[in-house]
């Protein structure tokens, strides 16, 4: 590697470092200063507080992971461009090709380091965020308490309109039982509530149907206690729970929920194909920062910078537009992880052909 490779890269590894060392005691401090009253309110130890902003920077850093690194190499490029650096590399017979290698050997880095931390150190830090902003600061769990229809095994499915995670309680619950794909009972009850005390459930005008091969027998009871072959987390799956997963995890959560006809499968697969499309917009996003900041301009760096924030906000903004649409509708959460990267992919493909002439 050569003068020109060691230079750029340790101006493109210190200043993405410099960025996010910037920017994370500014998101920490504005997020503080908002959470601060509840904290002190429900005297939250100090030490669980001091974990949680632990939590909170990897979990910022690797919601913002992109924006920060485009920025940076916005910020220092044009630099190197308004001190007219660019155009002595140019024109010392470095083609634009070579100039980037430097660039795309920083992403390489970067990218590496965020599928470290997509895979495993977001997941423990989201958890981390998620449970402290549960448990102190909104007091309510953070689960799917629409309606529920989901086959918990090979034999049984179970129904309940509406699940309280709050009050650990159910509406209009239903299980049926089925063995050599044909029914053998069914259980029916007004609400269903478990109890913590024995691990156990509680129906309220409970009613059982047993099939029988020519007379059903019938069982009803105004109470009943019982176990069930499924988890209070089978009611009531905490609406972060797949940012929570490492990969090999995350992998084996979907395949269980296919099979069990989970209605969020869509939301669980955005998550898991994010950890892949983040490393690859590193590299996308790289070479717009380099195409578009490459140029001395006569506004300066405050002109790249304002079209880097705008080009950031666009990519911001269609990512959460289709992942909202991959969430909660049939719309595919590949194309919906992958839009960004395809449009931002041309984009970067077009401003480096004109970057080269």
């Amino acid at each position: 590697m050569k003068i020109l490779d060691w230079y750029i890269l340790k101006r493109y590894l210190l200043t993405f470092l410099m960025m996010i060392l910037l920017f994370i005691p500014i998101g920490i401090t504005v997020h503080l200063a908002e959470k601060i009253g509840k904290i002190l309110e429900k005297e939250v130890p100090f030490g669980e507080v001091m974990v949680y902003l632990l939590d909170f920077t990897v979990y910022f850093a690797h919601l913002l992971f992109p924006l920060f690194l485009f920025l940076s190499v916005i910020w220092f490029t044009s630099k190197l461009a308004n001190n007219t650096e660019v155009i002595a590399f140019l024109s010392s017979g470095v083609s634009f090709s070579r100039f980037l290698r430097p660039y795309l050997i920083g992403a390489s880095l970067v990218a590496a380091f965020s599928i470290v931390l997509g895979l495993y150190l977001a997941p423990n830090a989201s958890k981390g965020f998620n449970d402290f902003q549960y448990k102190y600061l909104k007091g309510r769990k953070a689960t799917e308490n629409g309606q529920l229809l989901k086959q918990i095994n090979d034999n049984d499915i179970i129904y309940v309109s509406h699940f309280d995670a709050n009050k650990n309680t159910g509406h209009n619950f239903t299980l049926e039982h089925f063995e050599g794909g044909k029914m053998t009972y069914k259980i029916e009850a007004n609400n269903i509530r478990y109890i913590e005390e024995d691990t156990t459930y509680r129906l309220r005008s409970y009613f059982k149907r047993g099939v029988g091969e020519h007379n059903d027998i019938l069982e009803s009871e105004r109470r009943k206690d019982t176990l069930f072959p499924f988890d209070l987390e089978d009611l009531t799956p905490e609406s972060y729970i797949a940012e929570t997963k490492m990969y090999g995890d995350l992998k084996r959560f979907i395949e269980r929920e296919e099979k069990r006809g989970s209605s969020n499968i869509g939301r669980y697969k955005l998550e898991l194909y994010r950890k892949w499309s983040l490393p690859v917009s590193v590299f996308i996003l790289t070479i717009i920062a380099v195409a578009v900041s490459s140029r001395k301009r006569r506004g300066g760096m405050g002109v790249n910078l304002a079209f880097g924030i705008c080009i950031a906000m666009v990519f911001v903004f269609f990512d959460k537009i289709f992942g909202t649409m991959a969430s909660q509708s049939d719309f595919s959460p590949v194309l919906a992880v992958w839009f960004s990267n395809i449009i931002f992919g041309v984009l970067a493909l077009i401003l480096l052909y004109n970057a080269k002439r």
